[in-house]
């Protein structure tokens, strides 16, 4: 990793003065097959979605539909309860038909059946930071944000130190930036980005990579990254140009979702399209899917899997930190990659997981498939045994930040607070682990581990 310096950058006839540009040293790009084809987009229409709260951390959902109710796009689905002001809202118009509950009543997710493309307007005054965050709120936008510490969604309540926008899509098989903005979006680009500007009193950071091609954004402060994976995790951008400490509160979000912001603010109406690459090893002919949130899978895959007789793991999101969702599931928060792998269940392969077959995926240079410069096809298989956390280094080696993650990791098994907040618990999420959960030889499930550890400190602290 290396010192972030000032530069002077000039692309497409802009000039960008004093941009901070970051290079990333650590990471790994996962050289995995079934990436979509760019060229190959397709519309693809559905006549329900479903919302489900439990991808939204933080959010105690309380509902505000009952099967039958009819609901405009951004019509409100549920609210939280500690903070009534902030809403999930619906991503189609139509009939509510199912309000799906599971133990002890909980609520898993709302599903509405399209019927007509009414939408509700929301009312754009704003005339201080307070109002402005709670149109964010009201309009549903504000649950497709995060906030450090705790990753969770962020409260109206509490206006940020500092809001980072990121822009790089790292993560394997992630759809490029050109699939999801283009030329024509970069005024509401700019309107967003004055319009978070007025919610913070520090700065607006809107971190990019070099396929950025829409010059500067007004009211952003631009930061140029290099690098592997994860560069494009707002984690790592956070840490390398203005660390969260305690006591800090900073907003993180997408260009996407800072698209979605700024169509708000030019129409008035809640923005649920999404643009999803369907991709995968398992996939036959991935491509570029436009549908909205919150969508079934099934009609995405239909004519695009493979049909080979195996069993397929279907994932919404990317094989890192994506949610498994099965056949009849949905399109899941942050709604922009379905994935497909081999179950891998079936495999009957001499040696398991210590074959030394040039087609085996891994980090580690006792597999030749390490040296080779070739596209790989990973099952789910896990590929070793659970044991006790091994000092290695190895999971620092794929955490391009200033924390020491296995120290952080044991100090959240004990339950230590003091020694959590002293290695940096306040500047990490799940999805900063991910790469060091691959490449983990103790196969420990740091993800949950640290989800576990940052809610168990939010409790205790709040």
């Amino acid at each position: 990793m290396y010192k972030e310096k000032l530069v002077t950058l000039q692309l497409k006839n802009t000039v960008y003065l004093n941009t901070m540009k970051i290079k990333i040293g650590k990471g790994l790009n996962l050289p995995i097959a079934g990436a979509a084809d760019t060229d190959d987009v397709r519309c693809i229409y559905v006549d329900r979605v479903s919302v489900v709260p439990g991808d939204f951390p933080g959010f105690v959902p309380k509902v505000d539909v009952t099967p039958g109710d009819t609901v405009t796009i951004g019509a409100p689905l549920m609210h939280d309860k500690r903070c009534p002001a902030l809403k999930l809202v619906s991503p189609l118009a139509g009939t509510v038909v199912e309000v799906e509950r599971g133990e002890r009543r909980r609520l898993l997710k709302v599903t509405v059946k399209a019927e007509g493309e009414a939408c509700k307007h929301f009312d754009l005054t704003c005339n201080d930071a307070a109002e402005c965050a709670a149109l964010l709120a009201e309009s549903g936008l504000l649950a497709l944000m995060r906030q450090r510490p705790y990753d969770v969604v962020p409260s109206p309540d509490v206006l940020p130190r500092d809001i980072f926008v990121s822009a790089i899509y790292s993560a394997p098989l992630e759809l490029p930036l050109a699939c999801r903005i283009t030329a024509a979006d970069k005024p509401a680009l700019d309107e967003a980005a004055a319009f978070l500007a007025r919610i913070t009193p520090g700065k607006v950071y809107l971190s990019h990579d070099a396929s950025w091609t829409f010059g500067a954004v007004q009211g952003a402060e631009m930061v140029e990254v290099e690098g592997p994976h994860p560069a494009g995790n707002v984690g790592v951008q956070i840490a390398n140009i203005a660390p969260v400490n305690k006591g800090d509160v900073v907003w993180t979000l997408d260009a996407v979702t800072l698209l979605r912001i700024g169509r708000l603010l030019q129409h008035g109406t809640f923005d649920a399209s999404a643009t999803v690459g369907v991709c995968g090893p398992a996939v036959a002919v991935p491509y570029v899917a436009r549908t909205v949130m919150g969508a079934p899978v099934k009609p995405l895959l239909e004519d695009a899997e493979t049909n080979d007789g195996r069993r397929h793991r279907i994932i919404s999101g990317n094989v890192l930190v994506g949610t498994a969702v099965g056949a009849d599931g949905c399109l899941r928060y942050p709604y922009r990659q379905v994935t497909v792998i081999d179950e891998g269940d079936d495999v009957d392969e001499f040696m398991g997981w210590a074959s030394l077959s040039p087609s085996k995926m891994s980090v580690n240079r006792t597999f030749p498939g390490h040296f080779l410069k070739r596209l790989f096809r990973p099952d789910a298989r896990l590929l070793g045994g659970r044991r006790a956390m091994i000092m290695s280094g190895e999971y620092d080696a794929m955490m391009p930040m200033d924390v020491m993650p296995e120290y952080l990791l044991k100090a959240i098994i004990a339950r230590d607070i003091d020694n959590m907040e002293r290695l940096g618990i306040y500047e990490v999420a799940p999805e900063d682990f991910a790469l060091a959960e691959y490449a983990d030889t103790s196969k420990l499930p740091l993800q949950h581990m640290v989800r576990e550890g940052l809610d168990y400190l939010r409790k205790e602290l709040e």
